[in-house]
């Protein structure tokens, strides 16, 4: 399985673990929630959903009819086509939710892991948000080195592209950092009342960070530059 098709999987299962949809509203909120799928066509969508369901971890229903009566049992006039996670596919999204190695870290993937943090535990939210900055940190060192070495051959417009670069990566480090260091005191803070445990419970986001100012980088913006 290819990097980009394995994004779209994950995507996919975790999108219908929030409710079961047609192919275009699936479709919609990939285009629209993630933008990693921004330019991608139902002739990859199709294909991927297929594939999950010869695995067993998707089931197909029409439109309309009893929950649990797959597509394929109903004939006469076209349906709509409804995609469940089964069981199954719950089980294996948690599985691939768990994950938190360099792949996780990645540019393309990492946007899509952020989207799920709501449904990603603290202690695997920790490791990927480190894990990404580690990744940022080497590549702005590198990003420095090069222009401290080459900017003497640079017109000026190169030269501010360049600066553009790392100032993008700068800004995703320090946006980073923030939201580690609310993971952090969110690991540390015990719930005191009623409200604080109902929180926790409907899927332990306490860490995120209060906006202060300005417009947090979309994780899913290409920093490669």
């Amino acid at each position: 399985m290819s990097r980009r098709s394995g994004i779209l999987e994950f995507a996919v299962l975790g999108l219908l673990r929030e409710s079961p949809m047609h192919g275009y509203e699936l479709r919609k909120r990939l285009n629209t929630s993630l933008g990693v799928f921004r330019a991608f066509s139902y002739g990859t969508l199709y294909p991927c959903l297929k594939a999950l369901v010869a695995s067993g971890w998707l089931m197909e229903e029409t439109d309309g009819a009893p929950e649990g009566v797959p597509a394929a049992a109903l004939t006469g006039r076209r349906a709509k086509i409804v995609y469940r996670l089964t069981a199954a596919g719950k089980e294996h999204f948690e599985e691939l939710l768990a994950h938190s190695g360099p792949d996780a870290w990645e540019d393309e993937h990492f946007g899509v892991r952020f989207a799920f943090f709501g449904q990603t535990s603290r202690d695997v939210r920790m490791r990927v948000l480190e894990g990404r900055r580690s990744r940022l940190e080497e590549r702005l060192e590198r990003m420095r080195t090069s222009l401290a070495r080459s900017r003497e051959r640079m017109d000026d417009y190169t030269l501010e592209l360049q600066r553009h670069g790392m100032e993008s990566v700068e800004r995703e480090v320090r946006w980073l950092n923030e939201l580690i260091e609310s993971e952090r005191a969110g690991r540390d803070q015990r719930p005191t009342d009623s409200a604080a445990q109902d929180k926790n419970q409907s899927g332990d986001t306490g860490g995120l960070p209060r906006h202060r100012g300005g417009s947090r980088p979309d994780p899913s913006d290409d920093t490669t530059t």
